[in-house]
Parts: C-alpha cells; sequence; structure tokens
C-alpha cells in the first residue's frame, strides 16, 4: 500500500518529453494549443496552426498521463525559433513551462544551436528573462495580443 505522501509525489511527477509531430502525444499538444491559443487566447486558427508543425521539433510536458504543456522548436538558418509555448490553466504556475524551455534549449544546444529566439506576449516576458532571453525592438501586436522579439544572442 502506498502512503498519502508518495502518492501525491507520484501523481504530480512531470516528465518532458520530445515527440514526432505525427505522434498521439503531438496530437495532444495540438489539442492543448488549441485550448489555450484559440479558446482562451481568441486566436485565429489559421494562424495557431502552420506549415512549421510539420518539421519542427516538439515537447511535451506529462503528468498523470496527459498532456499539460508544450512547445516547439523551428531550427531555421539563423537560430532557434521556440515557439507556441503552452501549459493547461490548471497547471500554471508550477514551473512546466520553465521545464519545457530548459529541455528544449539542452536539445538546441545538443544539436549544435547556441542562439535561440521567440516572440513573447508582454505578460510573459519575465519568464524568458528568467532563462537567459533580452527583449529588444518596438513591441508588436500579434494575435491581438501584445508581443517583444526576445533572443539569447542580443539584437538581431
Amino acid at each position: 500500500m502506498i502512503d498519502n505522501e508518495i502518492a501525491g509525489s507520484i501523481m504530480t511527477e512531470i516528465s518532458i518529453l520530445r515527440v514526432p509531430a505525427n505522434s498521439y502525444l503531438c496530437d495532444g499538444a495540438f489539442a492543448l494549443r488549441h485550448e489555450v491559443f484559440v479558446v482562451e487566447q481568441q486566436v485565429p486558427e489559421t494562424i495557431e496552426r502552420d506549415d512549421y508543425d510539420l518539421t519542427a521539433t516538439h515537447f511535451v510536458a506529462i503528468a498523470g498521463g496527459n498532456v499539460v504543456g508544450t512547445l516547439r522548436v523551428v531550427f531555421l538558418a539563423e537560430h532557434a525559433k521556440i515557439g507556441r509555448v503552452a501549459v493547461k490553466s490548471e497547471w500554471r504556475g508550477q514551473g512546466i513551462g520553465k521545464q519545457l524551455m530548459a529541455a528544449a534549449m539542452h536539445f538546441g544546444r545538443k544539436s549544435g544551436e547556441n542562439r535561440f529566439f521567440l516572440t513573447a506576449q508582454a505578460d510573459k516576458v519575465g519568464l524568458y528573462e528568467k532563462l537567459g532571453f533580452v527583449a529588444f525592438g518596438a513591441p508588436f501586436v500579434e494575435a491581438g495580443m501584445q508581443h517583444l522579439a526576445m533572443s539569447t544572442y542580443g539584437k538581431r
């Protein structure tokens, strides 16, 4: 028999996995992105999904057998672009986004990339600053929300 303290820690364990775009886990990532971006934030579905989804490297956070967080990395000539960072609402504030980012950046570095870029929703800039990103350029509106360009290597 498992005591409640051990059972509680087992239930909240988070696993970060790199998954192929054509997998059930990535389908869960796409469903979570739809929930967060399209439903919660009113981002048009035509903007949320794009051709990069087919070639990107996708990461998911799994808790209790369910996808609770996701992001993707697109390797471009000038940098690795991290995007579509989403965490299920009831799992926010528990460091899942930070864990996903750390895994993605570690993978990028193992793949030979040291330059990371993203566009952050203005209210998420602090998270990315803690991970070594620096904002540059003027704020801009994308999908109805204010964003800032950020990179780990200074201005582009």
